[in-house]
Parts: structure tokens; sequence; C-alpha cells
């Protein structure tokens, strides 16, 4: 690499800190200096931030002087998916800007962000802000924003993996078309695009995705290394003392303490908020020493209280934190030298993810326990060691014509300075998630926004956006109808949020509606790693008083379950071979080894091209038992596509129960089941017609409309702090995809609402793979017990 001023002068930095450049750093930095836009591929804690970031500031640098009194506005934009990372990554960008005495400011934009800091930013934009998707388009739905982008030259979209495979990830597509747009009429300005991601399987597409413009110049760099990552598994004394089922783990619980008490700082790693709660509640009890060194932290804790934890990881007081998916990414906590995982992760991106929160550095060994929770996840992390060997990372699948998201983002601009809509569907055009737009279909969006559509042209609310005839702009001149927009700007839907409160004042964090509407005056439940004791509900919050009542009950949240992914599902099979076959490369096949020995004296263990379904006769009635391995999701829709080819054949009533393994189908008369049933039953033809006749397809497209329907715009979700009830938006949403049913079947966001349900929910293609490799060699067990 050529030694321009700017490097020469980050590369004596570096030898200050008696550090060097790896060499994709230094690669990213030459690509960047050339003019072109990528995607760095590099594992955790080996400065991927520092490899992007730098890039940029090498190119000012190279600038020469910049006169004192110039303006330098905003320079660089990093979108990042969690608030929690801004906070750590300003660190670190401020104390390399002022090593390197360069005067810019970082400036954090998100959900946390007061009002005042806001102003601030909107009188003078610091030169690099970190901010969130939803952060960014309510940028874009100011009033002249334009200017703010004068300066602008590098656009990064930090752990983009986490976007990809969600509408965030459209939001961010769209926000980066806008911004080229606006570019575009300024003269000598070359915006350059940047992702980064340590675990992903699909890096070009990826690339596409991020940055889809064919002229431009664009490049991946690959770390040529990887991390080292020791993965152990707590192994129970005896085999017997996992059950064959369940999730939270606590039974070696005391195997644990020693892993807690050798290390600096442990992250322990739940998959859901509810485990994380008990976690933290039974480890003080059985070890009341930790008490003043063990925190929690997740989502639904206040802001402040996270704020301190994480301050206080970084300076070590810390011993264990109980954590969620909100420390998985990007936070460099340096005291963290070990990582424990409470359950399968049900993905190895994700667990690799968490694992790189230990040993964050590039020369350091990143260790990670697993705890299982039931024995079978002794062979989910087998499989994960070996996916781990090989890089069998999940791809993220990215979405494409999502207009709930388009109909939103072209309110947002109304909202702002409004928008020419010639310009904007060649803008939307150019985008990954919209290449397919139809023209027809972008003005069904215009004639949605501006008159309501077909079916809801009588009323004026839905008139949203109007032609301003003084420069053929169209706008939202209704101030009511811009700020209800502007407070649900975003693509996250969850149930209603209420803030929790003590009576004497104090903030502890947020539980969902449903669950406080079970609760009676003077009830105990966790929230924090505090027991609280339940007063009123008032003005839209929980009002609280400290217990200190032993028991009390745990506060569980939507959209806690992790389905399998689809290729640790197919490594598991193999792992199953591997047991029988005496080939146990990894300790956890050895401890699991007598279960699958007993497995196969009942019944039988399914090989890889082999697909086991098991009839049994018990009290409760007769079970067919089917085990494809393809996660839960996939199995919710082959339990009933079976249950309805078998009822085809006879008339017979199922109840159905899946987990990630297989499902179970149980009835009161007997299950016809041999060769040629088996091959009807479970036979790849007729697919979509059998899915379509076997499930409520209607009614599932109903509850996914919901979604859909709140970010569209077409159902309001409230006020801060007077929160429409869950039961009258699902009410409300039901309502418009009736009334869209009845009168409106062309309508863009019913068929969206099927789509989405078709593809994403029911998997099809992967229905239709589990049946094809799992019906070669079926074999029937009946009489098992």
């Amino acid at each position: 690499m050529k030694k321009t001023v700017g490097y020469q002068k980050v590369l004596k930095w570096l030898k200050v800190n008696k550090k060097k450049p790896f060499p994709f750093q230094e690669k990213t930095w030459e690509a960047y200096l050339a003019g072109y836009s990528g995607l760095l591929n590099a594992p955790t804690g080996f400065g991927k931030t520092y490899a992007v970031f730098l890039a940029p500031i090498i190119a000012y640098l190279n600038e020469g002087p910049i006169p004192k009194k110039a303006k330098l506005g905003l320079r660089v934009i990093w979108i990042t998916p969690l608030r929690s990372l801004s906070k750590d990554l300003a660190r670190a960008m401020e104390e390399a800007l002022f090593q390197l005495d360069i005067g810019w400011r970082v400036g954090v934009r998100n959900g946390d962000t007061s009002v005042s800091e806001k102003q601030k930013q909107k009188r003078a934009m610091p030169q690099v802000l970190l901010i969130t998707p939803e952060s960014l388009h309510l940028l874009l739905a100011q009033k002249n924003t334009e200017a703010i982008f004068d300066n602008l030259s590098c656009i990064v979209a930090d752990e983009w993996h986490e976007l990809l495979g969600s509408k965030r990830g459209v939001l961010v597509e769209l926000a980066l078309s806008r911004i080229k747009g606006i570019l575009r009429f300024r003269e000598n300005r070359v915006l350059q695009i940047w992702g980064i991601s340590a675990t992903i399987g699909n890096l070009e597409e990826a690339l596409a995705v991020l940055q889809p413009d064919a002229v431009v110049l664009k490049t991946i760099v690959k770390a040529d290394f990887e991390k080292k990552i020791q993965i152990q598994s707590i192994i129970p004394e005896t085999i017997e003392m996992l059950p064959w089922a369940g999730h939270l783990g606590i039974k070696l619980a005391d195997k644990l303490i020693p892993v807690i008490k050798k290390s600096r700082t442990t992250l322990v790693f739940t998959n859901t908020r509810s485990q994380a709660e008990i976690w933290f509640q039974h480890l003080l009890k059985i070890h009341p020493d930790f008490a003043g060194q063990i925190a929690i932290h997740h989502g639904s804790i206040d802001h402040e209280l996270r704020n301190w934890i994480e301050d206080a990881l970084h300076t070590g007081i810390l011993k264990v934190v109980i954590c969620t998916s909100s420390l998985d990414l990007g936070v460099d906590f340096k005291p963290v030298d070990t990582v424990v995982q409470v359950g399968s992760p049900k993905g190895v991106a994700r667990f690799l993810q968490r694992a790189g929160r230990s040993g964050h550095s590039p020369f350091e060994t990143s260790k990670i326990y697993f705890m299982p929770t039931h024995a079978l996840e002794l062979l989910e992390v087998a499989a994960i060691k070996t996916a781990a060997k090989t890089g069998q990372i999940e791809s993220r699948e990215p979405f494409v014509l999502t207009f709930d998201v388009l109909i939103q983002y072209l309110v947002s601009l109304a909202v702002g300075s409004g928008f020419d809509d010639k310009i904007i569907f060649d803008e939307v055009k150019n985008t990954f998630a919209f290449a397919d737009l139809l023209e027809e279909e972008f003005q069904w969006c215009m004639h949605f926004i501006t008159q309501g559509g077909t079916s809801l042209h009588a009323y004026p609310e839905f008139h949203k956006v109007v032609l301003d005839e003084a420069d053929g702009l169209w706008k939202v001149t209704s101030r009511q109808i811009a700020m209800r927009h502007r407070l649900h700007i975003g693509t996250i839907v969850s149930d209603a949020m209420l803030k929790v409160k003590f009576m004497k004042g104090g903030y502890i964090g947020m539980i969902e509606e449903y669950f406080v509407s079970k609760l009676k005056a003077g009830d105990r439940f966790n929230l924090a790693g505090r027991s609280l004791e339940f007063v009123m509900v008032r003005d839209m919050l929980v009002l609280v008083r400290k217990s200190n009542h032993k028991k009390a009950i745990t506060p569980s949240w939507q959209g806690g379950r992790l389905p399998l992914s689809s290729n640790l599902g197919a490594i598991l099979r193999t792992k199953y071979s591997q047991v029988l076959e005496g080939n146990e490369e990894e300790e956890e096949l050895k401890v699991i080894k007598p279960l699958f020995q007993l497995q196969e004296v009942i019944t039988h263990v399914p090989l890889v091209d082999e697909f086991l379904v098991e009839l049994i006769k018990t009290r409760e009635g007769y079970h067919l038992f089917a085990y494809p391995f393809e996660g839960r999701l996939v199995h919710e829709v082959m339990a009933a596509l079976v249950a309805y080819r078998i009822s085809k054949l006879m008339p017979i009533t199922f109840s159905i129960a899946m987990n990630d393994y297989g499902f179970e189908l149980l009835s009161d008369q007997q299950i016809p089941m041999d060769d040629a049933i088996g091959y009807e039953v479970f036979s790849p033809e007729n697919l979509s017609e059998d899915i379509n006749a076997s499930i409520n397809a209607t009614e599932m497209a109903k509850r996914k409309f919901r979604d859909i329907a709140c970010i569209s715009g077409l159902v309001f979700q409230g006020y801060p702090g007077k929160y429409i009830k869950n039961k009258q938006i699902q009410s409300s949403s039901s309502l418009f995809f009736d009334v869209f049913e009845s009168y409106d079947p062309r309508n863009l966001l019913l068929r969206q609402a099927y789509d989405e349900n078709f593809h994403y929910q029911l998997e099809e293609t992967a229905i239709d793979d589990g049946f094809t490799k799992n019906t070669e060699k079926c074999h029937y067990i009946e009489d098992c017990h």
C-alpha cells in the first residue's frame, strides 16, 4: 500500500500503541482509498471496526490541512442494529480521534438519545453519527435534512448479518437509496458504502443487497485467518441428570460456580429474558457471595441500568452478568474472559457470535462453556463444533417486495421535505429488495397513501399524502398525521410494553401488557433481578414496591422461541450416525452414547438417509412420532400436512405437538401406516396444494397481517404512555384484513401477508427438502415402549 500522509500518521499511531495493522485492515484501507465500496468479513476481536473506521480517517488526512474555520459537517454514518453497540463504539472512536489529533466529534442517535442532544446535533452535526435504522429514517422524516449530507463520504452498516435477514435490513436499503439520490445532485461527492460482518454464509449476496449499483466498484475483504475458539461442554456426572426435554438448565448450576470463580468476568447467555431472570435468582440463591458482583442485562431492563452494567463490565467491577442477545454483538468488554451458553442457541452463527464476546483480542482464545438443558442438546453442541471447524455458517435470506416497509418509507419522506414520485421510484427500483417492483405496484402504493386505496378512499384519515402544487412534491400537511407517523417509524412490532416504576420513583424496566393483565394487587414478580410487589397500573405505568418474599413469578415475553436452523439440523443427522458407528470425535457423543444404544434397542436411531416414524399406543391413545429434524416452525406445518393426508384415507382427528426434532400426532383411533401409505403421506408431490388444504392459511395470514398493518400505518399503536392494547390492535388489523379479502382482493398488503406466511413461516422449501431426503428409506416402528 502506498504510504500516503494519512496512512503514515495512522501507522505511527498504531506503533505508539504497540500495534501493527493486519493484512485485511490494510486491504480495506487500500480498497477504500481506491474508491471501492465493500463488505469486510473477519473474526470477532480482530479489529473490524478500526479496519473500516480508519479508512475515511486516512482519506480525510490525505486531503491536507483543513482551514480551522471550515465546516467539517457529517462525514461518516455508522448504522448499528443495537443501541448497546453505540456507546462502546463511540468510546473507541473518540479515543482514536483524540490520539490522532483529529477534531472530529462522534454523536449517537437512537431511541435513548435525549431531545436536547438531538437539537444540538441539528444545529451542528457531528462528523461521525452512530445511528440505528429507525433513527436514520426519523432523520429523513425531518424538514430540510438534505443539507446535512453535503460532506458525507461513507456509510457503514455494522453487524450487517443481523440486519440483512429482517425488514430492518430493508429500512437500511431504502435509506441508502435516498441518501445516494440526494448526493447525485452534489458535485464531486462519491459515497462509499461498507458492511461489517463476522458470521455470515452468503457474503456475495450480502454485498449485493448493501450496494446493488452495478457500475460501482465493489469488493469483499476477508481475513485469511480464524479466531481460536475453545468450546467445552459442562457434562453432568450421569447422563440421567439431564431430562429429555426442557430449557432451564438449573440442575447443573452448581457446576457453573467454579467456572465463574476462576474467571475475571463471565457472561452467561440465555435464550430468553425469562430464563435470564430465573438464572439470576438461582445463582444468588446457591451462591449468596455473588451479591454485588452479579447483574442481569436484557432488553426489558431500563436503559440507565443497562448503561451502568455495560460500564461496570468495562471496569471489571462485575464478576458475572446474566444476559440475552442484548449483549450478542460487537461490544468489547476486555475483562470478559469466559462465556457460558445455557441451552442450545439453535444456530451456528449465534453461538460463534456469543463465543467471540470473550477473549476479544486476536491473540487470545475465546472460551465458551456450553451448559445443556436437556440430553439431546449435547448432540447440538457437537454439531456446532463440527460446523465451526468446517465453516458451515448459516446464510441470511434478505426480504424482498415488503410493501408495508415501502409504504412507511414513502410517508416518512412526505413527512420530511416531500418527494418526487418519479425520482423515488427509480431510486427504490435500484435496491435489492425492490429490484422486481413493477410500476403499477408502486402506483398502487402511491394511491394507498394518498387515497387509502380501493377500499378506504371514503375515510379522510387515510388520505395522508397530498401533492403540493407549488413545488410538485408529495407531502404530509397534517401535523397530527406527521406526529403519529414519526412515533412508530420502524419494523419491530411487539406487544404493548408498560414501564415498571417504584411507588417512590425510579424505573426498573418494562413488561408486556398481557403479563400485567394477569396480576392482582400483592402479586410478586421478578424483574431486573429484583423481587417486586405489584400495586397497581396507573397512567400506563406499573407501580410496584420492593418485596423481600422469596417466592415470586417470572415474567414471560413473547418472541423468545428460537427455531433450529436448517444447516444445524442437517449436521445433527450426521452426528446420530457417528454415535451408532462408534465414530465419536467429540466428548459429547461419548456421553450421550448410552441413550442412543437404549434408543436402538427399543426402537431405532435414524441415519442420515433415513426417516423414522414411531407408532405407539398408550393410555392417552394412538401416537405417531416423526423425526425430520427440520426445526419447530417447519414441523408445525409438516404435522398439519401429514394429519391432513392421513385423514383423506380415513375419517380421523388428531391433536398435534412438535419440537425442533420432530412432531407427534395423537388420536383416539388407530393410525394407518405401512410402506404404501407412508410413501403417499410423506411424499413431496402436490406439496403446495396439500399445504394450503391442510392448514388454515387465511387465519395464519391474518396473524401475519397484524405486523404488516402496524408497519404500513393502517393501525395506530398509540402515544407514549398510552399505547393501544394488543387485543385492540389485533382486532383492528383483522377487520382490515376481512375488508380487503371481501372488497379489495388485489390489495398488495393482503398479498404480502400470504407470501410472507408461506415463504418465511411455512418454509415450503424446507418441508419439500425434509420430505424428499427423508422418505427414501423410511422406518416404521410399531409398539415402542
